[in-house]
């Protein structure tokens, strides 16, 4: 094996890549950060009918799109590297995904649970099989390339697109003017150019390349446009925390030190929120403004009270109307109109119970997160940067519902940091290093 020195990430063979398998990834790439509707008008009520369909918007195009991608990448997978790639899915995670689509035995509408489980597998799958094809070289390479020009495109659409803004006629007026680009709401493109922030900054420590710098400033630019709260204060919290993984690994500083710093960190975050804790309870429980963050989580303790266990069945929280758990928790019509309940955490024992819960935070917190602390430092470009990544997208789910979000693209990333993770894990103990 080999670490290239243009990142610092491993390659898994020798073997040339199919030209098929970069191209359906590629596509898959897209899919997630680009979409077949960019730009659509924003339509709250078509949006919340469309959320009942296979792929979150339910068109057959769509639908179509990701089975070809999904069927492509599979392909080039057994092709490549035969049954031996299915190893790349964490056995915890896909039994996380199986009891997601048993959940639709008891959800109050199985055939939403069942189409929104299945997309949930195809992209976890396609994501994870891509990346154990084309090699977490490519991969990033891929990526960092969807990145740049969704980045380019979002600020050449400001001045020429009306609907890359947030315009007039919007249920929560504080929207008006944010940017959003080729996103559907400000909040997606918010995250999207946070990861992109984190990408080209650690492309840049790597390479000291104008281009990334230049790219790291737009990012950041249009992350500051587009009035993301949540994106722009995890943002720097994450990046301190990962250059703290960087410069330990680096200087070999003891790996209990490094996690007591990033716990202090994680506890004086904590402190400032509980410090400002009446004048953020205010904000947020007005849903005129936030969407009533504060109802939502009180409905939700309420409901996972009510039911610890089972829940309510996956995919029943969001958009699902009269139908959706919490219908009866809160005392207010707007909750049927609910895309998120602005926690993962909270929405996934809601909908998954206790039981999907705990494989949850097994698979996606707590298995990397051992993984990450027995980082290789002859990897530490690639590592530091996917060790940002995943601390943003776990704070981010404390605001945000990230997990599980289908085709969501900060979902697909965590997804993509835990693939090129484990990738990097399963054969880091056969590495040698090339010359940058």
């Amino acid at each position: 094996m080999a670490i290239d020195g243009t990142i610092g990430v491993v390659r898994p063979d020798t073997q040339s890549v199919p030209w098929f398998a970069e191209a359906a990834f590629g596509a898959f790439l897209l899919l997630i950060f680009v979409g077949l509707t960019p730009f659509a008008i924003r339509d709250p009520v078509v949006l919340a009918a469309q959320e009942s369909g296979f792929s979150g918007a339910g068109d057959m195009l769509r639908e179509i799109c990701y089975v070809a991608v999904f069927g492509l990448i599979s392909f080039a997978a057994l092709q490549r590297r035969g049954m031996s790639a299915v190893a790349i899915v964490p056995p915890v995670l896909a039994v996380l995904l199986a009891w997601c689509l048993l959940s639709a035995l008891w959800s109050p509408e199985a055939g939403v649970t069942t189409r929104r489980a299945v997309l949930a597998i195809v992209v976890v799958l396609s994501a994870m099989l891509g990346v154990a094809t084309v090699g977490t070289e490519r991969a990033l390479k891929l990526w960092r390339y969807v990145l740049a020009g969704v980045l380019i495109v979002n600020w050449l659409s400001i001045p020429l697109i009306p609907q890359a803004v947030h315009l007039q006629g919007e249920i929560d007026p504080s929207l008006i003017g944010d940017w959003r680009g080729l996103y559907f709401h400000k909040n997606i493109a918010g995250a999207v150019a946070a990861i992109s922030a984190i990408v080209f900054l650690f492309t840049f420590f790597r390479n000291r390349r104008v281009i990334d710098a230049v790219l790291l400033v737009a990012a950041v630019g249009f992350l500051i446009m587009t009035h993301s709260k949540a994106s722009i204060g995890l943002l720097p919290v994450a990046v301190a925390i990962g250059l703290v993984y960087r410069v330990a690994w680096q200087r070999g500083i003891d790996k209990l030190i490094t996690t007591l710093i990033v716990a202090l960190a994680g506890v004086l975050a904590v402190a400032i929120v509980i410090g400002d804790y009446h004048h953020i309870a205010r904000v947020l429980g007005d849903p005129a403004r936030f969407t009533g963050r504060s109802a939502i989580w009180q409905a939700e303790i309420a409901y996972i009270r009510d039911h610890p266990l089972l829940g309510s069945g996956f995919g029943s929280f969001a958009d699902t109307g009269s139908l959706s758990p919490l219908y009866h928790y809160v005392g207010a019509a707007w909750v049927q109109n609910v895309s998120h309940g602005h926690n993962a955490y909270l929405q996934l024992f809601v909908t998954i119970g206790g039981i999907g819960f705990a494989l949850a935070m097994w698979s996606l917190v707590i298995t990397p997160a051992f993984a990450f602390w027995r980082g290789n430092a002859a990897q530490i470009d690639s590592m530091s940067m996917l060790f940002t990544i995943f601390v943003f997208i776990l704070l981010h789910n404390g605001l945000e519902s990230d997990f599980l979000e289908g085709d969501g693209a900060a979902w697909v990333a965590f997804v993509l940091v835990l693939a090129m993770l484990r990738l990097s894990r399963s054969i880091h103990t056969d590495v040698t290093v090339e010359a940058p």
